[in-house]
């Protein structure tokens, strides 16, 4: 197991790995947001309240999930890299901020349109998840202006990583913001005693798509990774080598 990974750690060893899992992420995860897609828009019956209206769910909530698991996985990233000096947990949490911020944003966006005929607003600031969101998204934009404004990398990877994880405080704020606060959201729906409070043909093609997006995101990723890998080890012998195989220009 300690061995396994020692070499993931190591930044040739995880850049040959992940070219290989990327296309198996990528198409498992345009398979089933296909699905779910097509389940979402045609199969699933109109809300009883909420008519037609309640399918930007399969959008808003893998977003929302997404924003979450991606701030949390940039801040335990930052947290290896900062405890254990390893360069490419500070490459995943580099790799990783933008695009939670962009699911952040989208969750948000989708939030507002849905939020208008069910609400009759685009944005309640005294909504405890609206806001925890958005600080969410301030997180993120504060993580990579951060970042970019020191040029030593190992003083970035340092000082961003005590800011991703003091913010990671955010992510179960979230969470559980409606049960801790009257909120116009509604409680737990798919994870909940019980069982999920959703019907079978509204239930799988969400679960397809919190999937899908989780596979694409995986892939997004690994590909921003092995660029923010090659970018780190530009120096590095196994770099110039992969170069000259390659036949790109130095």
């Amino acid at each position: 197991m300690w061995t396994f990974l020692h070499k993931l750690a190591s930044p040739p060893h995880f850049y040959r790995l992940a070219e290989k899992i990327i296309p198996w992420f990528a198409v498992s995860g345009l398979v089933l947001i296909a699905y779910g897609t097509w389940g979402g828009l045609f199969n699933a019956p109109p809300d009883y309240q909420q008519g037609d209206a309640f399918r930007i769910i399969y959008v808003h909530v893998p977003a929302a999930y997404l924003s979450m698991m991606a701030y949390m996985t940039m801040a335990i990233a930052a947290g290896i890299g900062l405890i254990w000096r390893m360069k490419l947990a500070h490459a995943v949490a580099a790799a990783t901020a933008p695009l939670g911020a962009w699911f952040t944003f989208l969750a948000l966006m989708t939030g507002s349109i849905w939020g208008r005929p069910m609400w009759g607003t685009w944005w309640e600031w005294g909504d405890p998840r609206l806001t925890s969101e958005l600080i969410l998204l301030f997180l993120y934009i504060g993580y990579i202006a951060l970042r970019n404004s020191i040029d030593d990398l190992a003083k970035a990877d340092k000082a961003s990583a005590v800011l991703a994880m003091v913010g990671a405080v955010n992510v179960p704020i979230i969470h559980y913001s409606v049960e801790w606060w009257s909120s116009l959201h509604q409680g737990p729906t798919l994870i909940r005693k019980g069982g999920p409070a959703i019907v079978g043909d509204m239930l799988w093609p969400l679960l397809a798509m919190i999937f899908g997006f989780t596979f694409v995101f995986g892939a997004l990723v690994l590909s921003r990774v092995r660029a923010e890998v090659l970018f780190r080890e530009r120096r590095a012998r196994w770099v110039r080598e992969l170069v000259s195989a390659t036949g790109a220009p130095a």
